[in-house]
């Protein structure tokens, strides 16, 4: 994708809520609520996105949420857990597909 994504994009974040404030605010809270301890402590939320970044393919999730699991205390053997945990939950998630498949064939053949 070459130059498609750029670091200093990601400073430019605010400016998705130029034209709708109101809703970007109400984004914006929500995202920062959902980050919030509760059952659930930062450091882990922190490692959860970065394993969703990675399922996602966001190229500026993926260094935001690598950054905050460093700043969490976390090392690359951590990064590499969850990275690997995410993407065997997005192979069986895409192999169990295999089974509408096979349905069609089933019905098609008949």
């Amino acid at each position: 994708m070459g130059d498609y994504y750029k670091d200093e994009d990601l400073d430019k974040f605010g400016e998705v809520g130029k034209y709708s404030p109101e809703l970007f605010k109400k984004f914006m809270d929500w995202y920062t609520a959902s980050l919030q301890p509760g059952a659930l402590t930062k450091r882990e939320k922190t490692l959860i996105g970065l394993a969703v970044a990675h399922v996602i393919q966001c190229p500026y999730c993926i260094d935001v949420y690598t950054k905050g699991c460093l700043e969490e205390g976390m090392d690359l053997g951590h990064i590499t857990e969850a990275v690997h945990v995410a993407s065997a939950v997005r192979g069986g998630a895409s192999l169990i597909h295999a089974v509408q498949a096979r349905t069609v064939v089933d019905k098609l053949s008949m």
